[in-house]
């Protein structure tokens, strides 16, 4: 091992993706597995069976105290005071010129407690931000308790059956971005909630350093029969690509603002105050100067991010994700294009190593799931 191998930090089921021959990556300062029997096996039996996630690298942080909804309310876009007790919410936090520092996901735990969970990448710098604005509102502490949770994700359409198996409450009634605090798993204790990122239904499972290796062996064992694998950073990045959830340094950067990037219904700009907001009402007012839309290859070729995309000889975008899709057996692309190239149907071509190869604009998500 390398030296800087040696700097790299581990979740505490690393040494069960080496038992279960994963192959290792660094994956922004941690070492996680890639894939473990193949990008594409293991995004297709998601689609079809059940996958076993690791996403201990994500961060959480804490924010309560009497003042902790304020604090939110001015930290980020979406409207925190919607959210009931035991729900979860999707919304950007923007930075004071309204670019996207995160999007992440708010848990409320009870009436002046929340739990942010944000990108394992970005987890420090949105923790100073979250301490910055806080000094506004000396009613609101925070805590980042990243290190000390562990975070297993079960997805794909027989996870339920899986998942509920192994607890001592009912998940099935779980409503979609809803979550249940206190859950026996395994044996082990942990807060369940349904959100997921591969476009399937799915579970995640917060719960302790220690107990995380116990509840992933015991569902690994129980969904042995339903033909559940693990599945590695490969097959969660074809996965959410394939229904077009954003990824923070692709679609979602600080140079993007949410309205660009098709979070228009998670940015109330009716809330009195929020961090970005002028400059957001601003571009809602005088209009996009680019969209992010799906390209469909029509050509041969793969596009990849970064690769430009063209009208004619001019360059009108860039891609920011792009891949071969398994379920659907295309060669898709996300892309911000200019707003006159974005309605689908319109034909462009993207500079695949100096080729340029055809594709045309076509609506998204590619794909989503039967329900």
């Amino acid at each position: 091992m390398s030296e800087d191998d040696k700097c790299l930090k581990r979740t505490p089921l690393y040494d069960i993706h080496i038992e279960n021959g994963g192959k290792m990556v660094d994956f922004g300062g941690w070492e996680l597995p890639i894939q473990y029997s193949g990008i594409i096996n293991e995004h297709k039996t998601v689609r079809e069976a059940a996958g076993l996630f690791d996403v201990s690298h994500m961060g959480e942080i804490l924010v309560y105290g009497e003042q902790a909804l304020d604090l939110l309310q001015e930290l980020v876009t979406n409207d925190v005071s919607l959210v009931e007790i035991n729900q979860v919410q999707y919304t950007p936090m923007c930075n004071d010129d309204g670019g996207i520092i995160d999007d992440l996901i708010i848990y409320r735990l009870a009436a002046d407690k929340f739990m942010l969970v944000v990108n394992a990448a970005n987890t420090e710098k949105d923790y100073n931000r979250v301490c910055e604005v806080s000094r506004d509102f000396p009613g609101a502490e925070i805590s980042n308790v990243s290190w000390d949770t562990a975070l297993i994700a079960i997805q794909g359409p027989l996870a339920c059956k899986i998942l509920s198996r192994e607890c001592d409450q009912d998940i099935e009634a779980i409503k979609y971005f809803r979550f249940l605090p206190e859950v026996t798993v395994c044996g082990e204790q942990a807060l369940v909630s349904r959100t997921g990122y591969t476009g399937e239904d799915g579970f995640e499972i917060y719960c302790s350093r220690e107990s995380a290796p116990i509840i992933w062996k015991g569902l690994a064992k129980q969904g042995a029969e339903y033909n559940l694998v693990p599945a590695g950073l490969g097959a969660r990045d074809t996965l959410r690509f394939e229904a077009c959830l954003p990824l923070y340094g692709n679609e979602l950067d600080e140079d993007t603002n949410p309205l660009e990037a098709g979070l228009t219904p998670f940015v109330k700009l009716y809330k009195p105050s929020f961090r970005g907001k002028e400059n957001l009402t601003r571009v809602k007012h005088e209009g996009l100067k680019r969209r992010l839309v799906g390209l469909e290859v029509t050509g041969r070729g793969i596009p990849r991010h970064g690769y430009p995309v063209l009208h004619g000889s001019v360059v009108v975008g860039k891609i920011t994700s792009g891949t071969y899709a398994p379920t659907l057996d295309k060669n898709l692309g996300l892309a911000y294009v200019a707003v006159d190239c974005s309605e689908p149907g319109t034909n462009l071509f993207i500079d695949i190593r100096r080729r340029k190869v055809e594709a045309r604009v076509v609506s998204i998500p590619f794909y989503k799931r039967r329900r």
